[in-house]
């Protein structure tokens, strides 16, 4: 059975000053979310304007190989007289060239190809 008690206290008028603070925090509540939404919507701007204005994902580095278009590159490398090329190895534009000198012994020697010049020479010897 319903209590008429509980249901004449529902359908009675606010007091005036409650409603009054009612009307301010809706107030409160409006300004705050259109300010979080205001806010929001800068983000997703920055967001959008940042990854139009960013470099490519693979920019050309700087020391790569420049040679006109349909042309192949060429250069000498020069390696001692009887010496012979037991492997090689590219990483960018450094070559890495594994020899067999003439004396029997190994040495690698790294080149750069950008700039046609021999950057290093390592001997490998046993202990």
């Amino acid at each position: 059975m319903a209590r008429p008690d509980a249901d004449e206290e529902q359908e009675k008028p606010l007091d005036p000053e409650v409603d009054k603070l009612r009307g301010k925090l809706i107030r409160f509540m409006a300004i705050n979310l259109s300010l979080l939404f205001l806010a929001l919507m800068v983000v997703i701007a920055a967001i959008v304007y940042k990854s139009r204005k960013a470099p490519p994902a693979n920019p050309a580095l700087s020391g790569d190989v420049q040679k006109p278009a349909g042309e192949p590159a060429s250069a000498d490398i020069v390696l001692p007289v009887g010496a012979k090329v037991v492997s090689q190895s590219l990483s960018g534009d450094r070559l890495s060239i594994d020899a067999e000198l003439a004396d029997g012994s190994r040495a690698i020697f790294v080149y750069d190809i950008a700039e046609r010049r021999l950057i290093g020479r390592f001997a490998i010897r046993n202990k």
